[in-house]
């Protein structure tokens, strides 16, 4: 199993097993984020979608999930949906 230095938990964790993305933004992805926070960050990519009904063919709610990704990936604070709790 291969391990990558997860920037989101500062630890050595199992790496995703290709790039998310083609191109840079993918390989730096690829090569920085561990599968674990990939898959969380997935769930709060589709959460927000769902909740705040986006729609991807528009280029300013893709560049507001880049942004929110970013956030999440550095631990930043990012939008959550009204009344969302975190399972404890």
């Amino acid at each position: 199993m291969t391990k990558v230095y997860c920037k989101k938990y500062q630890e050595e964790l199992p790496a995703l097993d290709r790039p998310p993305y083609p191109g840079p933004r993918g390989e730096e992805i690829f090569n920085n984020v561990s599968k674990k926070a990939w898959m969380e960050w997935l769930q709060l990519q589709t959460m927000l979608i769902n909740e705040k009904q986006l729609n991807l063919a528009e280029k300013e709610t893709r560049d507001y999930l880049n942004d929110q990704l970013d956030k999440f990936l550095n631990n930043g604070d990012v939008d959550k949906p009204v009344g969302f709790k975190p399972v404890e």
